[in-house]
């Protein structure tokens, strides 16, 4: 049986993840593909304990490294338990958010570097990287506009500053520089700042040039 395709999907808080991830439930419905969909951190039962302390308002007095190493922690369960089994069942696996989340906002955003987070991570994912990322690009700006006008309250993560989100952003935008500079096409970014419904038709030809050449 062939090996699964695996697709994360990453962006700032305020980038419509939310919206493009139904989106894509909707097309591998339509197409029959069997997909998984799963989320970071998250996606199992210790998973989830591990999101809920990470995100918690009451746990601000968190300090960088013990972020880090939840987030690793959760993604390690993730691997074992959803990922790998399942790409190994031949699914398609849809995932909120991976490595990259890490990389930009630890790596980047709370100043730990790449080099520390990779390492981290390199026990928490071993050899399961992505085979197509979507990068849904919006700068730090609009999307804190797009999230006021939700008015939800913030998150520990979505509470750490404008100085935190933008280099975020920056750290997503080294990542997608790094890859095309090596030749990679893992990464593909949507510009995020247009209506949804213009971005789904991009992502869905996104989607259907991958699974085309995965045949």
């Amino acid at each position: 049986m062939k090996k699964g395709l695996f697709i994360t999907v990453e962006g700032g808080d305020g980038s419509g993840k939310s919206t493009q991830l139904a989106n894509m439930k909707e097309y591998m419905a339509s197409r029959g593909i069997e997909a998984v969909f799963t989320r970071e951190p998250g996606g199992t039962g210790i998973g989830e304990q591990i999101r809920e302390i990470i995100l918690s308002t009451g746990n601000l007095a968190m300090c960088d490294m013990t972020e880090v190493l939840l987030y690793a922690a959760a993604r390690a369960q993730l691997v074992r338990e959803v990922i790998r089994p399942q790409l190994a069942a031949g699914k398609t696996i849809v995932c909120d958010r991976y490595l990259d989340s890490s990389l930009a906002y630890q790596g980047w955003g709370r100043g730990l570097g790449r080099e520390t987070v990779e390492a981290i991570n390199r026990f928490a994912v071993e050899d399961v990287i992505p085979d197509l990322t979507v990068f849904l690009d919006i700068a730090p700006q609009e999307a804190r506009n797009r999230m006021a006008k939700r008015g939800e309250g913030p998150d520990r993560l979505e509470s750490a500053g404008n100085a935190f989100h933008d280099r975020v952003y920056e750290g997503y935008l080294a990542i997608l520089r790094a890859e095309e500079e090596q030749g990679r096409s893992r990464i593909v970014r949507l510009d995020a700042t247009r209506d949804a419904e213009t971005v789904k038709q991009d992502l869905f030809a996104v989607l259907d040039r991958r699974f085309a050449s995965w045949a």
